[in-house]
């Protein structure tokens, strides 16, 4: 049974008990990340994220934090998105308490020693690097961009701007944690074997911090008002041009969600998908094609993602309108409806048999909303979604004034696509 509580302090406490597993997952949730930031510090919660790992008082150095975890064979990492950041120690479940010690110990007492903060400038502007130089990982980003507008912090790059990363001093750091890193508004998800003596551990090491008022708040929440369909490429000298196509989707919360995931996997979401069958397999126009949905709290992204032959882009880009054009027009068949539910439900009971997927699909949800759906609830969700909300979110969804391109490729212009975006 899922428990939920706070710590005096304010801390959110969740344990997800499973009793099938040796292991156990320590997850922090900070409901902090690029939509936080402005031009001036762009890249600060990133780079925050990475010093959080580079020394505290009790364990001085990257090495001291790095030997105790590879000590005991631990899973460990961290990353930033637009609106959180996470930190999750996983290992075997009698070294609970060294996890909850360390994870702890990161928080409340990194040092952020400046000689280390002038080494890690190096670091994260070779992490930019090699996004940059990848166009596969890098789509992404300039998608986001295109979406929601570059002046806006949900089309901010997550890594920052590299003027930033080399010059953000100390002090900054500091002032950005206090600010954003408050017990108030954190989340703490412990999965897997648990035992009588987990509550007192998570109190001892999570409870002593004292409590702050702060809230976080998003300082600009995204408002559509796209017109006009926007086209943004980035020229780069490639065998392939990676091809984005994207519009606003749904929040976190919004009751068609399911929905939208459901038309995401008929449309792109396997090998059997209509885009994968249709435009790969049929025709040979590219290697891969997929499309995913990410929302956000008050907003969100479906996109279509491929990378194709440069010399038969439009040729590509007219078979995947007339997709996005036969999926509002012709209602899909209940052998898709059907097989595309099967598949979202066997993709969950894979995933949460590990603790980690478990301790991430409830921290997120509840860090970001103050609730969360249960997967249990989402799949009773998805299987009352019809071939009428189908067809209904995509013509909600798919409008010629909301779509948007990104891509990169040696094409030295493509503007003349956008006579091709047509719903």
């Amino acid at each position: 049974m899922i428990a939920r509580s706070k710590l005096k302090n304010g801390f959110t406490i969740i344990k997800i008990p499973q009793h099938d597993t040796a292991a156990v997952t320590v997850m922090l949730l900070v409901p902090v990340g690029s939509r936080y930031e402005t031009k001036t510090n762009n890249g600060i919660s990133h780079f925050l994220e990475h010093l959080m790992f580079k020394g505290t008082v009790k364990r001085p150095t990257t090495l001291d934090i790095s030997k105790a975890l590879d000590g005991v064979g631990a899973e460990y990492n961290a990353y930033t998105s637009k609106d959180h950041t996470l930190y999750y120690i996983k290992a075997a479940a009698e070294h609970l308490e060294l996890t909850l010690d360390l994870l702890s110990d990161m928080l409340f007492h990194s040092v952020f020693d400046a000689k280390e903060i002038d080494k890690e400038r190096g670091v994260i502007l070779e992490e930019i690097n090699m996004y940059e130089d990848n166009p596969l990982m890098h789509l992404d980003t300039l998608l986001e961009m295109s979406v929601f507008g570059k002046d806006n912090p949900l089309g901010y790059d997550i890594a920052g701007l590299k003027p930033n990363i080399r010059n953000l001093p100390r002090a900054t750091f500091v002032q950005y944690k206090q600010t954003h890193y408050s017990p108030r508004t954190m989340c703490l998800c412990v999965a897997g074997k648990l035992n009588q003596a987990t509550d007192k551990l998570i109190a001892r090491y999570f409870g002593s911090q004292p409590a702050t008022n702060f809230t976080n708040k998003i300082a600009k929440r995204f408002i559509a008002k796209q017109t006009q369909p926007q086209i943004f490429h980035q020229q780069k000298d490639t065998q392939q041009t990676q091809l984005g196509v994207g519009v606003i989707g749904l929040p976190l919360l919004h009751k068609d969600l399911p929905a939208l995931q459901v038309l995401s996997v008929i449309l792109g979401g396997n090998m059997s998908s209509r885009l994968f069958v249709n435009i790969r397999e049929k025709q040979g126009l590219c290697y891969f094609i997929r499309t995913e949905v990410n929302p956000y709290v008050d907003s969100g992204i479906f996109s279509i993602q491929a990378g194709l032959d440069k010399t038969r882009l439009q040729e590509a880009l007219k078979s995947l309108m007339c997709e996005l054009k036969q999926i509002k027009a012709e209602p899909v068949t209940n052998e898709e409806l059907n097989n595309a539910k099967e598949y979202i439900k066997g993709q969950m009971a894979l995933r949460f048999e590990d603790s980690s997927a478990l301790a991430m699909w409830y921290g997120r949800q509840a860090v970001l909303t103050g609730k969360f759906v249960a997967p249990q609830e989402r799949i009773k969700q998805i299987n009352q979604v019809t071939v009428t909300d189908i067809q209904r979110i995509a013509n909600q969804l798919f409008i010629t004034k909301r779509l948007n391109i990104a891509s990169i490729g040696s094409d030295h212009s493509t503007h003349h696509l956008k006579r091709l975006l047509a719903l």
